[in-house]
């Protein structure tokens, strides 16, 4: 897979969601990433006169797709890139686990994730030293399983975790000053999450996105991606009451912590 600069800018949507906008550096075609309205990003292509090479969708939730339809109107012929897995029917193009997707009119691909968790035909898109991952991984932390089982979430961490440590995290959602109060009741004494918390406060101050981060700073603060951490396993155990057998059950025991206790 050749290597193209990226230039990667957000749109913002709804309460807390983000588009991606993905060009060459100095390029004027965009893919799309997760449209889940339509009026903000017709908005900011218009304004900037760049034009829509392609939309990638990582799954079928509304707030991810909802504004398709539209911007399919707006420039026919677009194609949508999407999990054959799921029932989306703006896609043109179903793609699952290993194929690489071109995007038109620019030097940029890439390489598809199968990560069922969050639902059961989550993909994520990986290029250029950068991860488009939908709800999988968030900002130190992972989407819910609405439709996935524990074990398919672990896999599709684990294979997040085996990406180069470099790779640009960029998550479809602002939720990284939430998620860092759930964390330090993990880890309260973890020094790079207190870096972390810093560091988002400083950004959300100044009116800017907390994301994308780099997979080594959620190896190092997030909670999801640190089942096999002594200090995490053992803050597992004693949230169950009971010793965990496995990696998986550290996860899905964090997982059921997270969504009884805490949000």
């Amino acid at each position: 897979m050749r290597y193209t600069m990226l230039h990667i800018t957000p749109i913002s949507s709804f309460t807390d969601n983000y588009i991606w906008q993905i060009r060459e550096s100095e390029g004027r075609f965009v893919a799309l990433v997760d449209p889940g309205e339509a009026v903000p990003v017709l908005s900011v292509l218009e304004e900037g006169k760049i034009t829509p090479a392609a939309i990638l969708l990582t799954h079928h939730h509304g707030d991810h797709v909802g504004g398709v339809a539209q911007i399919k109107a707006r420039y026919p012929g677009i194609p949508v890139f999407g999990p054959a897995r799921e029932r989306i029917p703006t896609i043109t193009h179903p793609v699952g686990e290993g194929e690489i997707i071109g995007i038109p009119d620019t030097g940029l691909s890439f390489r598809v994730l199968d990560v069922p968790g969050h639902t059961r035909g989550h993909v994520a898109y990986y290029g250029h030293g950068a991860l488009f991952c939908g709800d999988t991984v968030f900002s130190v932390g992972c989407g819910r399983l609405f439709e996935g089982t524990p074990v398919e979430m672990h896999g599709s961490l684990q294979k997040i975790a085996a990406l180069p440590s470099r790779t640009l995290i960029y998550c479809a959602h602002e939720y990284t000053l939430e998620n860092i109060g759930f964390a330090k009741w993990v880890e309260p004494k973890n020094a790079d999450l207190a870096a972390r918390e810093r560091q988002a406060f400083a950004r959300i101050d100044q009116d800017l996105p907390t994301v994308p981060s780099t997979l080594a700073e959620e190896l190092a603060t997030n909670p999801f991606l640190r089942y096999e951490v002594p200090e995490v396993i053992r803050a597992a155990e004693d949230y169950a009451g009971r010793k965990l057998a496995s990696p998986v059950e550290v996860f899905a025991t964090i997982r059921h912590w997270k969504d009884s206790k805490y949000d």
